[in-house]
């Protein structure tokens, strides 16, 4: 008993944690927030593309000077007598001051690829968000199943304990009868051996409990080395729901599942990049303007405003007319693109059409599966019943009393097994529909 009560001590210490907080813990867990730091950053890149359609305003204030060596030059002159001569000019070394300041203005008027790049960048981030939203189902989903591992542990650990009880109370029955002279003693030896048995079976599995308790605790961002306990989500004590209707789970994942709404998305950021490579057939319109101050002196450029001013502007068009065929290559290649991100949308869409279709039997047979395994657990129940029954009238063995425990405890593991299995069956199923998390894709 002294394992027993440890387990129990020990299980009182642990952090419970219920199925809704895992889901929400999983949906923030690292993978899930690197995804959503992956799409903050696309939105950075939408904000990067619209700035080229924006006024770029420069400021520049400067000074220089520039020195001079001793230098000698030989000049060509004409003298009194209007006789060209040669003559030498020699100069000092000087130092050449220079100040300026300029502000110079440019807006785009018309540019085919920068609003292309736009929107293909708004493309782009709606696909990775999509992808986040993925992300967080997958997140969600290994949550769920690490939470369902370690409840089912912990269940598995108390059907065992329920056997342990079973047995001692056999032990009692058989040592009382040995004494009673109505069964010889080997009756109670085997019902001692068994009774360690069982107790071993139980001290086996808190070495499990201990691996998913630490796998549930990392993955929901917890220490490692707490230990937190799955909080009975109450499936065990009523009947699994029915499965949707197929034809409604192909019609949720069409539209709601994250990793199609990002194909999606992928597959319009392609057919952009086709327009972005044709805008090099087309012209480029662009407006500047510039304010300028320069002189060799401080305070007449700083100072005195009437001085030195110098404004100008223009327009420019820019048309390559030709360019070595690069632009012809460009937007084959971005067809050739636009085609592949096609193909993997409708390979996704075949792929998602059958891990429905696969999800929605496995969820099918896991139902039925369980309610075959609650009437076997229903019919060792009795069999132990009357096993017990004629074992107290003293008609049969502990052996038969242990068979129709053993089975007892094989019948309530399975249908833990099973109806477990349901749950993640049912999980799953929604995940594949992308209605893990309400209205999260569109």
């Amino acid at each position: 008993m002294n394992v027993l009560m440890l387990a129990v001590a020990l299980a009182t210490q642990a952090t419970p944690v219920n199925l809704e907080d895992a889901r929400a813990r999983s949906r923030e867990n690292v993978q899930a927030l690197t995804a959503a730091l992956q799409a903050s950053s696309a939105e950075q890149d939408v904000r990067i593309a619209r700035s080229s359609l924006l006024p770029q305003l420069r400021f520049q204030l400067g000074a220089s000077v520039d020195y001079n060596g001793p230098q000698r030059f030989i000049s060509v002159e004409r003298d009194a007598s209007g006789a060209f001569v040669r003559q030498v000019v020699d100069l000092e070394e000087s130092l050449l001051p220079n100040f300026g300041l300029s502000l110079g203005v440019q807006q785009l008027i018309y540019d085919r690829a920068v609003w292309a790049r736009l929107e293909q960048s708004g493309a782009q981030l709606e696909a990775q968000q999509g992808e986040a939203l993925e992300q967080q189902d997958t997140s969600e989903l290994e949550g769920i199943n690490r939470f369902y591992s370690l409840f089912r542990t912990q269940a598995t650990i108390q059907v065992l304990e329920a056997n342990v009880r079973r047995s001692e109370q056999q032990l009692e029955r058989a040592r009382a009868l040995f004494q009673a002279g109505r069964v010889g003693k080997a009756e109670e030896l085997s019902a001692q051996v068994n009774l360690g048995n069982d107790r071993i079976a139980v001290v086996a599995r808190q070495s499990q409990l201990a691996t998913d308790q630490a796998r549930l605790s990392t993955w929901l961002a917890m220490p490692g080395a707490e230990a937190v306990e799955a909080v009975d989500p109450g499936v065990l004590a009523q009947s699994p729901a029915p499965a949707p209707a197929l034809e409604q789970a192909l019609q949720e994942a069409r539209t709601r599942r994250p990793l199609l709404v990002a194909l999606r998305k992928r597959l319009r950021a392609a057919e952009l990049q086709e327009s972005i490579a044709n805008a090099g057939y087309l012209p480029r319109v662009s407006l500047q303007g510039s304010y300028s101050r320069n002189g060799p002196n401080a305070d007449i450029v700083f100072g005195n405003p009437r001085l030195q001013n110098s404004v100008s502007g223009g327009v420019t068009v820019s048309w390559d007319l030709f360019n070595g065929f690069t632009t012809q290559a460009q937007a084959r290649r971005a067809q050739y693109q636009s085609r592949v991100a096609e193909l993997n949308l409708q390979q996704s869409e075949r792929e998602l059409e059958g891990t429905v279709r696969q999800s929605h039997v496995a969820l099918a047979a896991q139902i039925t599966s369980a309610e075959l395994a609650e009437a076997n657990r229903k019919a060792a129940a009795d069999a132990l019943v009357l096993a017990e029954e004629r074992f107290n009238a003293g008609v049969s063995s502990t052996l038969e009393v242990r068979d129709a425990q053993l089975k007892l405890t094989q019948a309530e593991l399975t249908l833990l097994e099973n109806r477990i299995n349901v749950e993640i069956a049912r999980f799953t199923l929604m995940r594949a529909m992308g209605t893990l998390a309400p209205g999260e894709a569109k």
